[in-house]
């Protein structure tokens, strides 16, 4: 889903085909959880890269370059994460209403504050 197709679904509407089942297993990201997976492998893929350059005495500063390119590749699974949790979790917490929505947004916002001190 695009950004600009998901600013158009209502909180109503996302209620109404996604079960707001947190406790139980259903979360922001479960339409997108084999991209996930796939994303988490090619991750780890890397890491095992960086393992390897390592045992076999590869340049120091090739072994940062992948450094930094890993680190970005989490970042960037981290911020899709997050946007799902904003656009599922907290969006279901302001359609109930009540003090749910306090409790999702300092949620997210101490979700936002770890990603940013890394």
């Amino acid at each position: 889903m695009t950004t600009t197709e998901a600013d158009q679904v209502t909180p109503e509407a996302v209620e109404a085909v996604e079960p707001a089942d947190h406790e139980h297993g259903v979360h922001g990201y479960h339409k997108q959880k084999d991209e996930h997976l796939k994303r988490l492998r090619r991750i780890e893929g890397q890491i095992r890269g960086l393992q390897r350059m390592v045992d076999e005495d590869v340049y120091c500063i090739d072994i940062l370059t992948q450094v930094s390119a890993s680190t970005k590749a989490l970042q960037s699974f981290a911020l899709q994460l997050l946007e799902e949790h904003l656009r599922h979790c907290v969006a279901d917490a302001a359609a109930k209403g009540g003090e749910g929505i306090d409790a999702k947004v300092e949620e997210a916002t101490k979700a936002i504050a770890r990603m940013m001190r890394t």
